[in-house]
């Protein structure tokens, strides 16, 4: 299969409810041109997994400001007022997860694991509707893993395979982000031939990459 596609091509792959998780740090290695692509394209009633919502019109914000969003997963909403407010008001769910146990989460779903097991949380509102497992005398919330249908990754350098390097704080979600997605996409602001990466450079190894769009 070709992987190296127009990005109105892979985008294609995104459904009316499907699930999507989308790598970046207050968006900071988000791949802003595939959710401009997924914007164009209309796409609604979509569960979001990120860090944060992004900036109203920045990030998973644009995706939100456009009302294509019925559900958030991330661990705050701070930089979008928008959210905040659709929350507030009943027409947007979003569940708030502690950053470490989210991306243990999505670390489990990518290595199929069935959950985690956290002490963070404990004794908290964060503990409604959850077991607790005591081990050693010591209390622990067990957090179902994450996967998504889709992972929209930001990469810095992917060869034509899909092999792909993120460079400084882009690395944050993306790479385990790229594991725990049923079809995973990434934009990518260069590509170049087999062999122009050396292997021990590579972050995300081209197997589990779908689809790779290259944009700035």
């Amino acid at each position: 299969m070709r992987k190296v596609v127009d990005k109105k091509i892979a985008i294609q792959s995104i459904k009316d409810g499907m699930s999507v998780m989308v790598g970046g740090f207050m968006t900071a290695g988000t791949p802003e041109f595939l959710i401009d692509a997924l914007v164009e394209q209309g796409t609604k009633d979509l569960t979001i997994i990120c860090n944060d919502a992004g900036y109203p019109d920045k990030g998973v914000g644009k995706l939100i400001s456009n009302g294509q969003v019925k559900k958030l997963i991330a661990s705050h909403i701070g930089l979008n007022p928008l959210a905040g407010k659709l929350m507030s008001e009943g027409n947007l769910e979003v569940i708030l997860t502690p950053q470490g146990t989210l991306i243990e989460q999505i670390r489990a779903g990518g290595g199929g694991l069935g959950g985690i097991l956290t002490p963070t949380g404990v004794g908290t509102i964060v503990e409604k509707n959850k077991d607790v497992i005591t081990i050693d005398g010591k209390k622990y919330l067990l957090e179902k893993s994450l996967k998504a249908d889709i992972a929209l990754i930001g990469g810095s350098v992917s060869d034509t395979k899909g092999n792909t390097i993120y460079n400084y704080t882009t690395k944050n979600f993306n790479p385990v982000m790229a594991t725990a997605g049923e079809i995973v996409i990434v934009g990518t602001k260069k590509i170049v031939e087999v062999g122009k990466i050396h292997v021990d450079n590579v972050d995300t190894p081209s197997i589990f990459i779908d689809y790779i769009v290259e944009g700035r």
